[in-house]
């Protein structure tokens, strides 16, 4: 009874609302005290003010004074040594299990019974600690669902599991609504569930073990990926630095040798000049002599004096005057081109090896004016056997076919053409390149065409489909083709055509050849979807020939040459 009356002391001088005891005690007009601090904090967050406890409003809001009386008290009962209220985290939330025994603010229980199907706080539960009536009882952790343990329609504790229907049920279900059904204990149930759990754990234990060594091996992989990358990144940097460093080198070396070689052919140039000025001026002297002796009326003298005015030195003859044309250095320029195309070929095939897109590395260079700039991209190209017509012969290292204007004795091939007299080129084209066709005898076709046109029918023919291009060379005229259209083409005749292709541009022209002048033919503009072939189409007539001519490049100067070398 004390222990009670000292609870009930402590209630009565506690602040409701910070449940400790009262402090600076005040009290409102309705009876009710609480901490100074606390009610004012709680009516600053409000509009109206009211009691905590029985809700009464004032207004306007009070001016609250110490209740001296109450704060004796307080301090009286401090003195006795009344033990501190629970700390607030005892008490139970709305999240937390309450105990069923306490009576006003309930404490958190800490256990909770499933035979009474009661939850308990530490003071409740040391019945359940102490006596043995309470020794069978089953104390589980807190739990808020014990009346789901209670049968709805008996009101009884289920005990029972019924395996028929996968339920609990107490033992009034099974003689009535389960009677009959297989029906063991729960906690026999529990135990053989709490077995496949178990196999359930180690199941998933080992599963999470290997999905952790996967995990590991994947970070592993991730760790690689990122080294490999950032060693690929410097490498590229180191690489390219290297490039640029190099071609920075070559420019220079380029610039220096033309700067040379240009002050040379200046220094040459102005030293004829300067002898030819010298020419000129003893003969303007000699001239004016010659003239004022002309008017000499004495002919004595003029008869004396004419010998030694008239002999005059031998004259700088004009063939020693080398005269080179304007563009003296177009062919380190066309050498220059040449390289940049290789370079822009080089990078543009072995970029899929970095990248599965495409990329334009280099601007494309503009079409060569003379042939010794076309001569740069000339490319050795020889006939493919298996793709020439029964009537022809190939020859001279398989650069030259001849119409025999019968069926030779070639093998089966599914690359044969069968039906026009025409063979392809072995090599593929790609780049810029260019070559040069000498004909003898009567028409002939000089083509390019993708691998993949018709071998028979009238559709293999060159210019006669949209997978070939051809240049029609007769006797007398030209024309072009290309998809069964023909296109008149004048230009002077020539047994020799030049042909010149930039793939990743889209060019292809054709040229007259008289001696060193090119004449331009015709030139397509258009998009290449497929590396082409040289073709060759000749009229069946025996005799007919057509040759790939054997080029040379023309020698360019140390820079241009160096850059040459390069490799990539």
């Amino acid at each position: 009874m004390a222990q009670k009356g000292v609870q009930l002391e402590r209630e009565t001088f506690s602040c409701s609302i910070c449940l400790d005891l009262l402090k600076d005690p005040v009290t409102t007009s309705c009876g009710h005290s609480y901490c100074m601090k606390c009610i004012k904090q709680h009516w600053d967050g409000e509009l109206i003010h009211s009691c905590p406890q029985c809700r009464q409003s004032f207004t306007p809001r009070p001016v609250l004074l110490k209740n001296t009386m109450l704060a004796a008290l307080v301090e009286e009962l401090k003195k006795t040594g009344l033990p501190h209220a629970p700390a607030d985290h005892c008490y139970a939330g709305a999240e937390d299990v309450a105990c069923d025994v306490c009576t006003g603010r309930k404490l958190k229980a800490c256990k909770s019974c499933l035979v009474c199907l009661a939850s308990y706080c530490d003071k409740h539960l040391q019945g359940h600690n102490e006596l043995p009536v309470f020794k069978k009882h089953k104390l589980v952790e807190p739990s808020k669902k014990l009346q789901e343990n209670i049968c709805s329609r008996h009101d009884e504790v289920m005990k029972l599991f019924c395996r028929t229907d996968q339920q609990c049920i107490c033992s009034l279900c099974s003689v009535d609504k389960h009677k009959g059904h297989d029906t063991v204990s729960a906690a026999a149930e529990r135990t053989e569930r709490q077995r496949e759990l178990e196999g359930s754990r180690l199941n998933i234990q080992q599963r999470i073990q290997d999905r952790e060594k996967e995990g590991k091996l994947l970070q592993k992989e991730v760790e690689a990926v990122n080294g490999s990358a950032d060693k690929a990144v410097e490498d590229s940097q180191k690489t390219f630095s290297e490039l640029i460093c190099l071609m920075e080198k070559r420019s220079s070396d380029v610039k220096q040798q033309v700067r040379s070689q240009q002050k040379s052919e200046v220094s040459r140039v102005k030293e004829l000049q300067e002898k030819l000025e010298q020419e000129i001026s003893e003969l303007k002297r000699r001239d004016s002599e010659l003239k004022l002796l002309s008017h000499t009326e004495d002919h004595n003298q003029f008869l004396h004096s004419y010998p030694s005015l008239s002999a005059l030195s031998e004259p700088t003859h004009s063939s020693s005057i080398n005269i080179r044309p304007l563009s003296y250095f177009e062919h380190v320029t066309a050498a220059l081109s040449a390289v940049r195309d290789k370079l822009q070929d080089v990078l543009r095939e072995e970029w899929t090896n970095v990248s599965p897109t495409e990329v334009e590395v280099l601007p494309s260079a503009a079409e060569p004016t003379t042939r010794a700039g076309f001569l740069h991209y000339s490319q050795e190209i020889t006939l493919d056997p298996n793709t020439a017509h029964t009537w022809l012969v190939l020859s001279e290292g398989s650069k030259k076919a001849t119409n025999m204007g019968q069926q030779q004795s070639y093998s089966s091939h599914p690359d044969r053409f069968t039906y026009y007299s025409q063979v392809l080129s072995r090599e593929s084209l790609t780049g810029r390149c260019y070559w040069e066709v000498e004909q003898r005898g009567a028409a002939v076709y000089v083509a390019v065409a993708y691998k993949n046109i018709s071998r028979a029918g009238i559709e293999s023919l060159f210019g006669h489909n949209d997978k070939s291009w051809s240049l029609d060379c007769d006797q007398n005229s030209y024309s072009f083709r290309y998809n069964r259209i023909s296109t008149p083409v004048s230009g002077p005749q020539s047994s020799r055509v030049g042909v010149y292709l930039d793939h990743r541009a889209g060019v292809l022209s054709f040229y007259s050849i008289v001696s060193e002048t090119m004449t331009l033919l015709h030139r397509v503009h258009t998009t290449f979807t497929q590396p082409l072939h040289a073709g060759l189409w000749l009229y069946q007539t025996y005799g007919t020939t057509a040759e790939l001519c054997k080029l040379k490049k023309p020698e360019v100067i140390g820079g241009a040459l160096l850059l040459l070398k390069l490799t990539v």
